[in-house]
């Protein structure tokens, strides 16, 4: 490959990394331009660790031929089980044991190599193979994102050559370079979506980051916390507490992702959610819909939880309604995107009401005026309370009892959920 095509595609490559493209799009132009500029590549691939509750990292690969891979892949901790010991017998785990930048392989001579995958590349046609390892330095270290990692393969006979090898050494850490922006992007919208919620992740990367910048708004405010989980966690092992926190915290993050709303705040074993909408009585049939979901799912939950003799609870949820503000509350180094109003502060204690009236469900007045007719027909009122902390009594309203030992209205109910 002749200097200017390289100096072409090192140009494509920071354009690409600077207008935000994605990871597949680039290893894809880039191996498209490398076969245009007289480089004979046949297969590319490049993984980059990542921060993320789940994955470790991302990979994305480019191949010659029609193949039933995907271009891009996700994958799990490497420290454990089949995963650990695929790792174990890569080429970049022996990169990294020996602080190797670059391995050559020439195919046709592999047959003593214990290397992973190896074999499978040789037995399609791949003949040579080189593989980097581009380390950052400490400053762009992101947990456990501290190099890219690629190889490349051709199917010509006698490999690369040097001016080849001396193309991907010049081109390679440019691509690193754009992927690892591009999963600098990715890194930030995870972290805000798990720590902060969807809808509010996406406000603040949008630029809505300054100190009491916020909108008024109407929303349906969900509040759940479970039954018992005081006591569950004193007669409980220490190292099940989080386990059991966390169960039933996904079985309501779930089924709030699901039906619409947005999760804002996770406070012990409670949770505070929102659902908005233009009509709020959609607003309204989507919460009551997270909240048939969040039984079912508790239900499978305990079931599994039983089967394992771990302990097992319910919980107890109130759905208000009332406008609020949201957006940037805190102090200039520290802040939080949240929703504050009079609504906010009455959520909670209308689900604490469930334990003196022994429901699991509790809806204030303000969430039955507006519903529509037929799912007003759902509710009964449960009478009129005091609440904690608040200066008025309320008018607080639970589900028909029938729902619970009638078939017909449990069927009824769920076709007017799923409307």
């Amino acid at each position: 490959m002749d200097l200017a095509p390289r100096l072409h595609l090192m140009n494509w490559l920071v354009s690409q990394g600077l207008t935000g493209a994605p990871e597949n799009d680039l290893i894809r132009g880039f191996c498209e331009r490398c076969r245009e500029g007289g480089l004979e590549l046949s297969r590319g691939l490049v993984f980059i660790d990542t921060l993320h509750p789940i994955f470790e990292g991302r990979g994305f690969r480019w191949t010659d031929t029609e193949t039933n891979e995907s271009d891009s892949f996700e994958y799990g901790s490497s420290s454990e089980g089949s995963a650990a010991e695929n790792w174990r017998r890569s080429t970049f785990f022996h990169m990294l044991e020996n602080d190797q930048d670059e391995l050559r392989i020439d195919l046709a001579d592999c047959a003593s190599l214990d290397f992973s995958m190896i074999d499978d590349l040789a037995a399609v046609g791949h003949r040579h193979f080189v593989a980097f390892v581009h380390r950052f330095g400490e400053a762009g270290t992101i947990g456990q994102m501290d190099c890219v990692y690629s190889y490349w393969l051709t199917r010509r006979a006698d490999g690369f050559g040097e001016q080849g090898l001396s193309a991907l050494r010049d081109l390679v850490p440019v691509l690193g370079l754009a992927i690892k922006s591009a999963a600098q992007v990715e890194i930030a919208r995870t972290l805000g979506r798990v720590y902060l919620g969807r809808d509010a992740s996406e406000q603040v990367l949008r630029g809505r980051i300054s100190r009491g910048v916020t909108e008024r708004i109407s929303a349906v405010l969900w509040f759940s916390d479970l039954r018992g989980s005081t006591a569950i966690s004193e007669n409980i092992e220490p190292d099940e507490i989080i386990p059991f926190l966390n169960d039933y915290a996904q079985a309501a993050i779930d089924a709030i992702h699901d039906s619409g709303g947005d999760v804002l705040k996770l406070i012990g074993d409670g949770v505070l959610a929102m659902f908005t909408n233009e009509d709020m009585t959609l607003a309204k049939r989507a919460a009551l819909r997270a909240e048939h979901q969040f039984r079912h799912n508790v239900t499978s939950l305990n079931a599994h939880r039983s089967a394992g003799s771990r302990p097992t609870t319910s919980a107890y949820v109130g759905l208000h309604v009332g406008e609020v503000f949201y957006g940037n509350i805190g102090s200039e180094d520290r802040l939080d995107f949240t929703v504050v109003g009079p609504a906010v502060n009455e959520v909670s204690p209308i689900a604490s009401m469930c334990r003196s009236v022994d429901r699991e469900l509790l809806v204030s007045s303000n969430f039955l005026a507006g519903l529509d007719s037929a799912g007003q027909g759902y509710l009964v009122s449960t009478g009129r309370f005091a609440l904690r902390g608040i200066g008025r009594a309320q008018d607080l309203y639970t589900l028909d009892p029938d729902l619970a030992s009638d078939e017909t209205v449990a069927g009824s109910y769920e076709r007017y959920l799923a409307t």
